[in-house]
């Protein structure tokens, strides 16, 4: 930022006004109309509930409401940290959301550009058309279809396991095969669909560049390179900052549903342990403290991971 001393301007020249935030409501308030509904949707449902985070420092008592229960302050907190399945828990979660982020994360990345290299448009459509609709079916179905295709006895591939002398090894039951089924079965359902973001970034790229680059005696591979992966950088940075804000975060529903007794001490993750115990053993206070607990260390990666983004690449969040 370079300071303008007005003197220095001269007479009769006036500096532009830095815009205030009312200024900003004028002049784009069809935008701020348009987005208002969702502003008061996220207003009831995210923020809103969040009055009941105080649940985690009280001893909670149905007979007197939200507000009601002793104080404890950190006590769940303390409790939770000291448990035994502390160390398991977190490990678990690490584990496979940092499997997700580095083999899931990047997966649409490539498609996208591998995507973009098609050249006839029809067989384009067919192949986009065709990696979207993985994202589409639910995850019940998933994990059905997952217990269907993976048995050792009836499945396809525990027949093709049988053909090359492997037998009887369920992969869904195993500890050292539920991560990596978990995160290939999340690449193939969700890779098509997060590849559009960055078709769609692709599609900005000016046309004279891949002329530039072809005059230039530039291969695919270099346009890929020079031309596609520059691109699309800011778009990556943005969306890799808001993945490590979620890196506690594993999907529960998909988590909950494949897990089973053997694969347990690799398959339980915070946020099924808190289904557990704040559901199943009405212990409202001690979940409520757990899943602050993990929303705080999701703040911290991602105040992190903006803070280093912002210092090496100047681009950020905020």
């Amino acid at each position: 930022m370079i300071d303008i001393d007005r003197k220095t301007i001269g007479p009769g020249i006036r500096l532009a006004k830095k815009p205030t935030v009312l200024n900003t409501f004028k002049r784009d308030y069809q935008l701020w109309i348009m987005i208002f509904p969702a502003i008061i949707v996220i207003l009831l449902f995210n923020f809103v509930p969040m009055y009941g985070i105080q649940l985690a420092f009280r001893d909670y008592d149905f007979s007197k409401g939200l507000t009601g229960g002793a104080w404890h302050g950190l006590h769940y907190f303390k409790q939770f940290i000291d448990s035994y399945l502390f160390t398991d828990l977190m490990r678990n979660t690490f584990l496979i959301s940092l499997a997700s982020i580095v083999l899931g994360f990047p997966a649409p990345i490539l498609l996208a550009l591998i995507l973009n290299q098609i050249r006839r448009k029809k067989m384009k459509q067919i192949l986009q058309t065709t990696v979207y609709l993985p994202h589409f079916i639910s995850t019940i179905v998933l994990v059905g279809m997952l217990n269907v295709l993976l048995s050792p006895e009836t499945g396809i591939v525990g027949y093709m396991m049988k053909s090359i002398g492997i037998d009887n090894v369920n992969l869904l039951a195993s500890t050292n095969t539920f991560i990596p089924v978990y995160v290939l079965s999340d690449i193939w359902q969700h890779c098509g669909w997060n590849s559009i973001i960055y078709l769609a970034a692709l599609s900005t790229i000016d046309p004279l560049l891949y002329d530039s680059a072809k005059i230039d005696g530039a291969s695919r591979w270099q346009s890929i390179r020079y031309v596609d992966i520059p691109a699309i950088i800011p778009t990556i940075i943005i969306l890799f900052i808001l993945s490590m804000g979620g890196i506690l975060s594993t999907g529960f529903e998909k988590i909950f549903l494949m897990q089973n007794s053997l694969n347990l001490p690799v398959s339980e993750v915070i946020s099924t342990y808190v289904y557990k115990i704040g559901i199943i053993s009405n212990q409202f206070s001690y979940a409520a403290a757990i899943g602050l607990f993990n929303t705080i260390i999701n703040f911290i990666f991602l105040f992190a991971v903006n803070a280093i983004s912002r210092r090496f690449s100047n681009m950020s969040l905020w």
